[in-house]
């Protein structure tokens, strides 16, 4: 029942470590920012380190516990995670220059290749800790690294993105609180669980869940649980005027992906292909946004968006031609 248990976990964590890549690059796409980019690595690199050195542990001890003596399985599962953290490392660095990005702040490239000498030094001096003599169990060494270096991370990346952010901040307050809030509980909830691991197997398994889901949060929020991406699609500025334009009407995340792209001349067809939903979908997502807002076609709707814009209010990520050129050139096909 536990190996059917185990292979269940393993397919999530699969699907989990796609389905977060393929929303990212889906992201990066889209928006065309650099600031996807850093997150797209952080995934490919975290989700390598949770392969090869926590799923590396969990295939030695079920598969070769049977054939091999107890002392060399845990060798070879003391060398599967150490090996496995430098992916660990490279994949906060990126998380990192991504908070930083999102931010506004400049992380230049010098401070992480200090940050990442320092790691590399750690990992250094960890290994040879394990691969000495010592009092402490080289798996609960490796164990306290995990949650150590976990909680300084996600306490850089939290304070990078909730405090001070610079004057080209892509992540709205609205936002970074709820990121910020996402990324503590999970860390804490990952170091729990890897604390009590010993407890009990299933505790085991749901560290691995916690893990592949924790790290597939801020992809899934960016796709779908942030109201502002307008900060992301133009020149790194958030507009406040079509967030609010967004909050007055009550208009959800999907819909605000439909008027922008409807206020960039798109037509439906083309609104399904971006945005990879059907053609019926959007026409039910523009149906909705026309009963909100009180319109009754794409060009009311663009000059509603345009009269709730605040009276001097710059904004390079959310900019609307006059409307003569979208009738010239789209027609306002449905």
């Amino acid at each position: 029942m536990y190996k059917y248990l185990v292979y269940l976990v393993f397919i999530i964590s699969i699907a989990l470590a796609a389905g977060s890549i393929i929303l990212t690059v889906r992201l990066r796409n889209r928006f065309r920012s650099d600031i996807f980019s850093p997150l797209l690595y952080f995934l490919v690199f975290i989700f390598t380190f949770g392969f090869y050195g926590i799923w590396g542990q969990v295939i030695i001890k079920v598969y070769l516990q049977p054939l091999i003596e107890e002392e060399l399985i845990q060798r070879f599962s003391d060398l599967s995670i150490l090996m496995g953290l430098p992916f660990h490392s490279f994949a906060w660095l990126m998380l990192i220059r991504f908070s930083g990005i999102a931010s506004g702040k400049n992380i230049t490239s010098w401070k992480l290749f200090l940050l990442l000498l320092i790691n590399l030094g750690i990992i250094i001096a960890v290994g040879l800790l394990v691969s000495g003599e010592s009092s402490i169990k080289p798996v609960v060494m490796l164990r306290y690294y995990f949650i150590i270096m976990n909680f300084i991370y996600a306490v850089s990346v939290s304070a990078l993105i909730l405090f001070k952010p610079g004057s080209r901040s892509m992540i709205h307050e609205y936002d970074r609180k709820k990121i910020t809030a996402g990324i503590m509980l999970l860390m804490i909830l990952q170091c729990l669980l890897l604390y009590l691991i010993d407890i009990d197997p299933l505790v085991a398994l749901g560290f691995v869940v916690v893990f592949f889901a924790g790290n597939s949060f801020l992809p899934v929020y960016f796709t779908y649980g942030t109201m502002v991406t307008t900060g992301v699609a133009g020149d790194s500025v958030i507009n406040p005027t079509f967030e609010g334009f967004c909050r007055k009407f009550e208009v959800s995340p999907r819909e605000t992906d439909i008027i922008r792209e409807i206020c960039n001349g798109l037509s439906n067809k083309e609104i399904s292909e971006k945005l990879f939903i059907s053609l019926q979908t959007v026409k039910d997502h523009t149906h909705r946004i026309y009963i909100k807002t009180n319109v009754k076609s794409r060009v009311q709707l663009i000059n509603l968006v345009k009269e709730e814009k605040i009276p001097g209010a710059v904004s390079k990520a959310f900019i609307l031609p006059p409307a003569p050129f979208y009738v010239e050139k789209q027609g306002f096909r449905e």
